[in-house]
């Protein structure tokens, strides 16, 4: 019995040892992802998230990281001169007359997927991206790049590749609510209008610049500022007639960037075919939300 007595407590570490390695091991079992299957064979998953947050096709150092001296310092950039500024100043009843005018405009603005293939000058396209271009910018770095597609060839080329990533979304991505959602105004992953639409504007968002030296130089909130230059060009194509439909192709992003040989930095923002709306054009009977939906005062 005082045998027994003395080994006991050995026993019982032994135990609580062996449990333990069980339950750890049993821990890093449920950490490893198990691949789905379906009747038996590995399924890959297609998420819908947009694929060009992990365009990983820039080349970087083996330890992932960026080199301190890669980066430009700000301090080797000069000093701006500050000059006055003097915008014109209108009587308030002519103000009231152009804001109700901009409106009137603006509130003719619909996303049109019926384009016609009738030319348009190319001097109004660069004069509307021009205008696009007068957005602000986190520390004025203005981190855009227009690309503007003329060829039939390169706009096949585009519409193959969002077509195909496309009926992925629809079909597996999206899932049904996104798609039942999309179904009233009848768009599905058919794009003719990439074809047919006499221009096609692809907006790239710059992640950083690349200065003379060869340096990278920091772009602070390059998205916002992307979209805020987006809706400039979306309002200047309205003020001269043309239509578009804002086209945000999931998963296309590095796809398209690399077809336009568009550098590692640039990254799709934003699709859009442009031109004037086609004879037969038709949009959905939309209404907008009235301003007391949209305004707080306080």
């Amino acid at each position: 019995m005082a045998f027994l007595s003395v080994l006991t407590p050995v026993f019982v570490a032994v135990l609580c040892v062996m449990i333990g390695l069980i339950f750890i091991n049993s821990r890093k079992t449920d950490r490893v992802p198990r691949p789905e299957t379906k009747g038996g064979s590995k399924v890959e998953s297609r998420p819908w998230v947009d694929q060009d947050l992990q365009d990983d096709t820039e080349i970087t150092p083996r330890d992932g990281r960026s080199k301190d001296d890669d980066w430009a310092d700000s301090n080797e950039e000069e000093d701006l001169p500050h000059v006055p500024y003097s915008p014109p100043r209108y009587p308030v009843e002519r103000m009231l007359e152009r804001s109700q005018d901009f409106y009137s405009v603006m509130n003719q603005r619909r996303s049109v997927r019926f384009i016609s293939s009738e030319p348009v000058p190319r001097d109004v396209i660069d004069n509307v991206i021009r205008t696009a271009g007068t957005a602000p910018s986190g520390a004025h770095t203005e981190p855009w790049t227009f690309v503007v597609v003329s060829d039939p060839e390169t706009k096949h080329q585009i519409r193959l590749i969002v077509e195909e990533e496309e009926e992925v979304n629809y079909r597996q991505r999206m899932g049904d609510k996104w798609v039942n959602d999309l179904a009233r105004l009848r768009t599905n992953w058919i794009k003719e209008y990439l074809d047919v639409a006499p221009y096609l504007l692809l907006i790239f968002k710059q992640t950083y610049g690349i200065l003379p030296n060869g340096k990278k130089k920091t772009h602070y909130y390059n998205e916002i500022s992307v979209s805020i230059s987006c809706g400039i060009l979306l309002a200047a194509l309205q003020n001269v007639g043309l239509v578009t439909v804002t086209s945000t192709p999931l998963n296309c992003g590095p796809q398209l960037r690399l077809l336009l040989k568009r550098p590692a930095n640039e990254k799709l923002l934003m699709l859009l075919p442009v031109g004037y709306p086609a004879s037969d054009a038709t949009v959905p009977d939309l209404k907008r939300k009235p301003l007391d939906d949209i305004i707080v005062r306080v």
